[in-house]
């Protein structure tokens, strides 16, 4: 998917101590959707279009350990037509395990507006369908908050408040958005910890804004995602870590970018 000051991320990854989270704020779930289509249709205004980049693939090294060294590749694929898009996070460790994170659905002149999600860990496949509300793995539904993301599409709203300016890479900045997951929603808090220069394994030293999860006070799972983005490149994801304890962990770092 801004001490200063709070940005919001409706203002903006699976994934955070703060308060409980409250509880969403339901809003009409196709008013957006259906102002962009008709936009659209009528060819009137689409020009925020032009602020998301074309199709976007990103490869990655993976190292990392549990219980033991880790070594595979990993893929952030970001595509669009029209007003749809779909991105997916695709991580592969040869036989041990495989995991693909998938999103789809519009973008809208106030950001990604997800559709539907599908997490695949191994054998293991669960979903969540976006709608006028949200529709969990095991058939609840739940209140749609506002500007809500997925832990697939999160990757690239942030990115994209970041390079449209409407998130500040200030060290102490906060950003909260909620996310939609198989097992429920949530509002999560991403701390701007500074900047720190990264040794890439084919682009070298490159400057990134490190952007870490605090914990949910009723985490739904033991794994966070920290997150790494470069501004001198278009405020891509160029390093993302995947935390399940302190010896367990995925540690991500972008090996080429290739745009179209």
């Amino acid at each position: 998917m801004p001490p200063a000051q709070v940005a919001s991320a409706s203002a903006p990854a699976q994934p955070s101590a703060s308060a409980p989270a409250s509880t969403p704020e339901a809003r009409p779930g196709t008013a957006v959707a259906a102002a962009s289509a008709a936009a659209s249709a009528s060819g009137t205004d689409t020009a925020f279009l032009r602020q998301w980049p074309g199709d976007t693939r990103l490869k990655y090294q993976l190292g990392g350990n549990y219980r033991g060294e880790l070594r595979g590749d990993a893929r952030v694929l970001w595509q669009r037509e029209g007003t749809r898009y779909h991105t997916s996070v695709q991580l592969d460790m040869g036989l041990l395990l495989s995991m693909s994170l998938t999103s789809q659905g519009e973008i809208t002149p106030t950001g990604l507006q997800p559709g539907a999600y599908e997490e695949q860990v191994g054998k293991r496949r669960r979903s969540v369908r976006l709608g006028e509300d949200v529709r969990l793995d095991n058939g609840e539904r739940v209140s749609r908050p506002n500007a809500v993301q997925d832990a697939a599409s999160q990757f690239v709203e942030l990115s994209h408040r970041f390079a449209t300016g409407q998130l500040k890479a200030v060290p102490g900045t906060q950003i909260n958005f909620w996310l939609a997951r198989p097992g429920g929603v949530d509002e999560w808090t991403y701390d701007v910890v500074g900047e720190e220069t990264l040794q890439l394994p084919s682009l070298g030293a490159v400057q990134a804004v490190h952007l870490k999860p605090r914990p949910l006070a009723k985490p739904r799972g033991p794994i966070s995602a920290e997150i790494w983005y470069a501004p001198t490149l278009q405020f891509l994801p160029v390093r993302i870590r995947l935390t399940q304890g302190p010896d367990t962990y995925i540690d991500l770092l972008v090996d080429s970018i290739e745009q179209r």
